[in-house]
């Protein structure tokens, strides 16, 4: 699944942030999951694509405005700076789920806008989500669904729906176990 991987897209709140059902209204309510801004900082370091694609209804619910919303994707940037990472897109749906825009996952439009953008392959993506809707986004724009479990990671995990999608403990595990099949994969390629 990691071979000829060109990009990889996360979900926001449950793999790089703590997830709350509350909302996460301001740059202070955005706390990293544990390893989340190393792993991007790992993944920064190959020749990949990285972006987050995420519903943030709570715009459409009145919860936090857009420019709230930069101002939290701004501290993540600027952990990001501070650990040597980056992202190269965010992309966000500010609808709710009676607006049945096509960019709210489980639909994959804003894994479709960012392939479109980046000009990449379908079956060169990876999308990790910790959530079914993360995953059933990734299933129907073709790419590749990784679960994390954190979030609700293990909620999606023990439901049985997924148990053929590869699944990690967290974002940081997942950066690893694809960073050592990158290198692998290079040093392999490397050799007469």
């Amino acid at each position: 699944m990691f071979n000829n991987i060109k990009a990889v897209y996360l979900d926001r709140d449950g793999v790089v942030n703590h997830e709350s059902d509350a909302f996460i209204k301001t740059p202070e309510e955005w706390i990293p999951v544990p390893g989340a801004i190393e792993a991007i900082a790992r993944l920064s370091r190959l020749d990949v694509i990285i972006a987050i694609c995420t519903n943030q209804s709570g715009i459409a619910r009145g919860k936090f405005s857009a420019k709230s919303l930069a101002m939290i994707h701004r501290r993540l940037f600027d952990c990001l700076h501070s650990a040597g990472g980056r992202v190269d897109s965010i992309r966000y749906c500010p609808h709710g789920p009676e607006d049945n825009c096509r960019c709210r996952k489980p639909l994959p439009g804003m894994i479709l806008d960012l392939n479109r953008c980046f000009n990449v392959a379908a079956n060169n993506v990876i999308m990790v989500g910790d959530a079914a809707r993360d995953l059933e986004s990734a299933q129907a724009a073709g790419v590749h669904p990784v679960l994390v479990r954190t979030g609700r990671g293990r909620v999606t995990e023990q439901s049985g729906r997924f148990s053929d999608v590869p699944t990690f403990d967290n974002l940081d595990s997942f950066s690893r176990a694809f960073l050592t099949h990158f290198e692998t994969q290079i040093s392999g390629t490397s050799q007469p």
